[in-house]
């Protein structure tokens, strides 16, 4: 499984370019803008072609899953944390709604402590970040885990060999395909790289 999340900056041709990922293949792009109000997330929405709805995961704004039909909704670590009880009731609320639910972790261990599963987590960082400077890589060793992991930090077509060894169940990336001359040739070939990583 490989991820696409949104750059929190402001891309050009944004929604292009994501159209674009889509029909080469993107399964799943985490759409991630924290500047951005309500209705600007409507905007970027709009642009979006319609039959690629249903790949999109909702970090903010999570209502508005329903109203574009979206895949589903991710739950980022400090909102997890500050549902407390709370979040297995939240969860189930969109799982029952058949959406797909997923949320960020920064340690192996909190992922096996939670009580509430996932459809799929992210786990960062694998390796140093691409996007974030100074955020270092810590090599999370995931082959023991049955948790369904997606691997994130420092994720390019070097590395995508090293990440699946680790055990995870697939990628995300972000700086990998955004901070990128060409986002859309990045993705192909971090894509190509790991279905020859993966394929049986």
């Amino acid at each position: 499984m490989v991820i696409v999340l949104t750059s929190e900056k402001n891309i050009s041709e944004e929604a292009n370019v994501i159209n674009s990922l889509f029909a080469n293949g993107l399964q799943v792009l985490h759409l991630r803008k924290p500047e951005f109000s309500k209705e600007r997330y409507r905007e970027l929405l709009d642009q979006i072609e319609k039959p690629f709805h249903n790949r999109i995961m909702l970090h903010y704004y999570h209502d508005l899953c329903k109203e574009y039909k979206l895949r589903g909704v991710h739950i980022q670590e400090k909102p997890r944390i500050d549902l407390g009880a709370k979040l297995e009731k939240y969860v189930q609320s969109y799982i029952e709604k058949g959406y797909c639910v997923s949320s960020s972790f920064h340690l192996p261990e909190t992922i096996e402590a939670c009580p509430v599963s996932f459809d799929y987590v992210l786990l960062s960082p694998v390796f140093s970040s691409i996007s974030k400077q100074g955020y270092e890589g810590r090599g999370f060793d995931v082959t023991q885990s049955s948790k369904k992991i997606i691997g994130m930090g420092g994720i390019n077509k070097e590395t995508i060999r090293a990440t699946c060894d680790l055990g995870y169940k697939g990628v995300g990336i972000l700086g990998g395909v955004w901070n990128t001359v060409d986002p859309l040739t990045s993705f192909i070939e971090i894509q190509q790289a790991y279905e020859a990583v993966t394929k049986k």
